[in-house]
């Protein structure tokens, strides 16, 4: 698996102020945002993951150079903007730099309503309009993940977050935690959106592999079981075996998604399929 192709793709995204990781990232209930991500090799089980970012332009960028320059998984706050330092790694000059007009609305409306996120279970096409929530990928609508195989059958992941708009200064979400928010090995690839909370109590990019080993479900199947056991709202994934099954599920009204084949198959949506 080329890693650093995959980590351009996320990049992208990252650089992208309509999606909620690096710039246009969700704001803490301070105003400022930070930044987590995580990556993960399937064949060797190589990982890195980072959280508390402030300044770091691309984290998915810092979680890879965790996997392959350190001997540790996870660094976070002040020792991560250390490492980032050392590195080279591109980094901005203030916080100033992640922040949208956007997620500033945003958050004045969820410490008006005294919400520390987007309840999903609330989301439907009238609501976006009436609160004036752009329909593509928003920062209030969750995380940056990505899952591949390639043509030998080899899986990565990478997965990229803001964390919840008006979350306390601190908080740590799934993204980073490998099992929770982010899973790979030999037999599929894991990326998981929705409540942090809730993804990191079920454990649910863990759990899908482990049925899949097991149980002998297929991926469909597992996926389907694992976001099902979180509660009505919360959780969504994206999800490839090493066969080359896709699978999207999630338990909210909608979740932003996409897929494509070499055999030619796409997929973009946001509401359940008819």
């Amino acid at each position: 698996m080329n890693m650093l192709v995959w980590c351009l793709e996320v990049r992208e995204l990252e650089n992208n102020p309509h999606f909620n990781a690096g710039r246009g990232s969700a704001l803490t209930s301070q105003g400022r945002v930070e930044m987590e991500a995580c990556i993960m090799d399937g064949i060797t089980k190589k990982c890195g993951a980072v959280s508390g970012l402030k300044t770091v332009v691309n984290p998915i960028s810092l979680a890879r150079l965790v996997m392959d320059k350190t001997p540790y998984v996870y660094l976070a706050f002040d020792g991560a903007e250390a490492f980032a330092m050392e590195q080279g790694v591109e980094t901005a000059d203030s916080n100033d730099h992640f922040i949208t007009p956007e997620n500033i609305e945003i958050l004045k409306q969820e410490k008006e309503a005294n919400i520390t996120q987007l309840d999903f279970t609330q989301l439907t096409p009238k609501s976006l309009k009436k609160k004036k929530l752009a329909a593509n990928g928003g920062s209030q609508f969750g995380t940056v993940g990505c899952v591949a195989i390639d043509n030998q059958g080899n899986l990565a992941t990478a997965t990229s977050t803001g964390g919840m708009p008006n979350k306390m200064v601190g908080r740590i979400g799934d993204t980073p935690i490998i099992g929770a928010g982010t899973y790979a090995n030999t037999i599929c690839a894991v990326s998981a959106t929705g409540k942090g909370e809730s993804i990191i109590r079920g454990t649910v990019a863990r759990d899908v592999a482990a049925l899949m080993e097991f149980k002998g479900l297929s991926l469909k199947e597992a996926a389907a079981y694992a976001v099902g056991s979180t509660p009505i709202g919360t959780a969504g994934l994206v999800a490839v075996s090493a066969g080359g099954e896709v699978t999207m599920p999630f338990n909210t009204p909608g979740m932003f998604r996409a897929c494509a084949t070499e055999d030619g198959y796409s997929e973009i949506g946001l509401w359940p399929s008819m």
